[in-house]
């Protein structure tokens, strides 16, 4: 290489460096700004992750807390007052309130009650509405919980079955045998009836006269 190939290699190099630096003065920023959101972005993350797992931990310690009064009505009274900061959480604290009241207070009324204003969507709602006309027997009249029992038995719905064996318990109730065992036949007859519930209509239908399998 002679030395005029040499020279004109040492100033491309030289140009290409100062570019480069004249580069990244322009436009250095960017990537100083890049490194500080993604740096930035983990923090906030792993900040989120701590707040909520703290709000959960408080949340299960003053739900514990409430569980451990020594009577029943001071249980009630601390669930009722546990603060709640989601759907999920609301739910938990009222169905352990009426669970309290139905259990410990034998007082099927209010634990109705504590079931009473929760806002919940999807399976939660489902659940809360179930419990709560279980809870009502002997206060709502048969055929009024067998209409709110009908709305959860519809098709698709998780509690669809459980609906049903209820449904038959108001036909029950009015003294409807022959409604009563054509529930309980339709429920053995499902596909998707559990090996629990299929034993339970069983022995209902044999209790009311009937012979499962062989409608009323």
């Amino acid at each position: 290489m002679s030395q005029t190939d040499s020279f004109i290699d040492e100033v491309n190099e030289e140009v290409r460096r100062d570019r480069l630096y004249g580069l990244l003065r322009r436009y250095g920023w960017i990537a100083v700004v890049a490194v500080l959101a993604i740096v930035g972005g983990a923090a906030w993350n792993e900040w989120q992750k701590a707040r909520e797992q703290a709000r959960a931990e408080a949340f299960g310690d003053a739900v514990l807390d409430a569980l451990d009064e020594p009577e029943s009505d001071a249980r009630i009274a601390a669930l009722d007052a546990v603060p709640a900061e989601t759907p999920g959480q609301a739910a938990l604290a009222a169905f352990l309130a009426s669970s309290e009241a139905a259990a410990g207070a034998e007082d099927p009324e209010r634990a109705a009650a504590a079931l009473d204003g929760l806002q919940l969507d999807g399976i939660y709602g489902d659940i809360a509405a179930f419990k709560k006309l279980i809870l009502e027997a002997g206060v709502m009249p048969a055929e009024d919980r067998r209409e709110g029992f009908r709305s959860l038995a519809a098709p698709g719905n998780p509690l669809r079955l459980l609906a049903e064996e209820q449904i038959a318990l108001t036909h029950v109730e009015e003294g409807a045998t022959d409604e009563a065992v054509k529930v309980l036949q339709s429920i053995l007859d499902d596909a998707e009836v559990t090996q629990g519930l299929r034993q339970r209509a069983s022995q209902l239908i044999v209790a009311l006269g009937g012979e499962p399998g062989s409608g009323a």
